[in-house]
């Protein structure tokens, strides 16, 4: 019989899609290039609308799936001085037909939808806003003093987040209106910090391997011995150390610290580099990786929420503005993941193992022996937990698909870190806030070197672009600013009597700091410096990809940027 030689097939490259987005895809994965080519973004376009075009710009480059532009304007002369996605031929023409047309040469994957309307009349349309995967509000609109509120409840009552953008002259802002229960399981910590190995909770397996390893520690060659991987000289160590006392870890610092010289005792010098590196990793390891598991606030607070969202047998949202049940596509897959993580917690004392390693010393062989022994085990917790999620599904009374096995691996592997945002709607005027969002915004405008004096400029810039709509004539600079320095005074006063401030020094050194910034805002008239408003929308689309992809924590809730000191700044309102 001739032997012949059969060919392997030839290995697959990477896709033409992979080549074009490689270095994002190592940022967020497929999934979350997945869930930004199925994002459908919508801009609600006014003014000189050059941050709005800059957002999509940064995001239609690593490929959204569709965009839909707003704007009721034409092209005029001073748009073509500052908005690179317009050309001399697009003068007269609708500025939401021309910056689509050419945005759109940015990346043919991406579908793009102009639409020459004012904001008011779009949305006024049944179900104008329902499918829109996130929204994009340029401000200030002049024409209609509640339609931002409007639209801003309308995207609480349907989780549907809401950015709300200013660029004027030197200074920009946005705001970030998420889901009342916005949930990140991808955070991306740091690696570092993320290193679970359970040593003080070895399960058979692992223990089984430490012995064959480490029996005849002492009698292995000087090759063998400096290559078993640390943890297994850690667990060696550990059972040597509770059998001297009273069958317990060290728990406290100094005992740490007399364990670490214990295993650095046992480390062989007589070679050539005077010790071995296995042992002074395992060292180094001892006070980071000999500590009990303990549940992060974080999940903690997620634990106690679990029984809110699941009640009689649905999945609901819970605190929305309108209590609703949700399909498990949305946020409800969350809370049923949690749930049984939560029941896996209850049973084991831990978290499903994440099932990585770090790097170490140790031989090839011996590494993948490790390696898989903590895969299996991280494979085995994520089975426990679907057989649970399974169960829970079994009982739900709405009819839906079962959640994907890789969202519940997603969640056991990055349980330590998941995060619950708690989304609130925008702060447009100080009708629309609590006295504790009122109180918060004070003690930010006390802080001398806090940025925050450019929000609440930004605030009295809405109120009086929105009280001038109406008039036939034009304010000049100085009528303008005189104007928002009322209205900064008065929002200042309110402030101050929702934080129950008495001092009048404190809130002249308040007026004193906003007052070069409405200066600004004055001169400029609402006109964008593309320079302000493209750093901007570059910092406003890495946002929504954060949205968008679950992924990242993003910025909760507010970030203002100052142009003349280059600097910004993000706090929580």
């Amino acid at each position: 019989m001739v032997q012949r030689d059969i060919t392997p097939p030839p290995l697959q490259g990477p896709t033409a899609k992979e080549k074009k987005y490689d270095r994002q895809l190592r940022l967020w994965a497929a999934s979350g290039q997945e869930s930004l080519e199925n994002a459908h973004v919508l801009l609600l376009n006014s003014g000189p609308g050059v941050v709005g075009v800059e957002i999509l710009k940064n995001l239609i480059l690593p490929g959204v799936g569709s965009f839909t532009i707003v704007d009721e304007a034409e092209v005029a002369e001073e748009d073509l001085g500052i908005n690179f996605f317009l050309v001399d031929e697009s003068l007269g023409k609708s500025r939401a037909e021309e910056t689509c047309k050419y945005l759109k040469v940015l990346n043919p994957d991406v579908n793009g939808h102009p639409v020459q309307k004012s904001i008011a009349d779009f949305v006024v349309e049944p179900k104008a806003l329902r499918d829109y995967t996130l929204v994009l509000f340029i401000g200030p609109y002049k024409n209609d003093d509640e339609l931002l509120e409007e639209i801003s409840m309308y995207c609480a009552v349907e989780a549907l987040p809401l950015f709300y953008i200013h660029s004027v002259g030197f200074y920009s802002h946005f705001s970030v209106q998420l889901p009342q229960t916005f949930p990140i399981v991808d955070t991306h910590p740091d690696p570092a910090s993320t290193q679970d190995l359970r040593l003080l909770q070895p399960w058979p397996e692992l223990k089984i391997f430490m012995e064959s390893k480490t029996k005849d520690l002492d009698s292995l060659s000087d090759h063998a011995h400096g290559h078993v991987p640390y943890l297994l000289l850690l667990l060696r160590f550990l059972e040597d150390w509770k059998t001297s006392h009273d069958g317990n870890p060290p728990s406290d610092y100094k005992d740490k610290k007399e364990f670490k010289s214990f295993i650095e005792s046992k480390a062989r010098t007589n070679n050539p580099e005077g010790g071995e590196e296995n042992f002074d990793e395992a060292a180094a390891a001892v006070l980071k990786s000999l500590n009990k598991p303990s549940l992060p606030s974080g999940l903690r607070d997620i634990f106690e929420k679990v029984g809110n969202h699941l009640r009689d047998g649905k999945v609901s949202k819970g605190g929305g503005i309108h209590h609703k049940p949700l399909t498990r596509r949305q946020t409800a897959n969350f809370w049923l993941v949690a749930s049984s993580v939560k029941y896996f917690y209850e049973q084991h004392d831990s978290l499903p193992l994440p099932g990585a390693l770090p790097d170490m010393k140790a031989q090839s062989q011996d590494y993948i022996q490790l390696q898989n022994i903590y895969k299996t085990k991280a494979r085995h917790d994520i089975e426990e937990v679907t057989n649970d999620i399974r169960k829970r599904e079994g009982k739900l009374t709405q009819q839906n698909e079962s959640i994907d096995p890789k969202e519940i691996e997603a969640f056991c592997k990055n349980a330590a870190f998941v995060k619950l945002i708690r989304g609130y709607p925008l702060l447009i005027s100080l009708e629309t806030g609590t006295t504790a969002r009122h109180q918060s915004l004070f003690e930010a405008l006390k802080d001398e070197d806090s940025l925050s004096p450019i929000y609440l400029a930004f605030i009295a810039y809405d109120g009086l672009a929105q009280s001038s709509a109406d008039k036939s004539t034009q304010a000049d600079a100085e009528e303008t600013l005189e104007s928002l320095k009322q209205r900064a005074q008065t929002i200042i006063s309110k402030l101050a009597e929702a934080a129950h401030e008495e001092d009048s020094q404190m809130k002249d050194d308040i007026m004193a700091r906003v007052d070069p910034i409405l200066q600004e805002l004055a001169r400029a008239d609402g006109a964008e410096l593309h320079n302000i408003s493209a750093l901007t929308g570059g910092m406003v689309a890495q946002e929504v990809i954060k949205v968008i992809t679950k992924q990242y924590i993003p910025v909760d809730n507010t970030c203002v940027f100052d142009g003349i000191t280059s600097k910004s700044a993000v706090f929580r309102i």
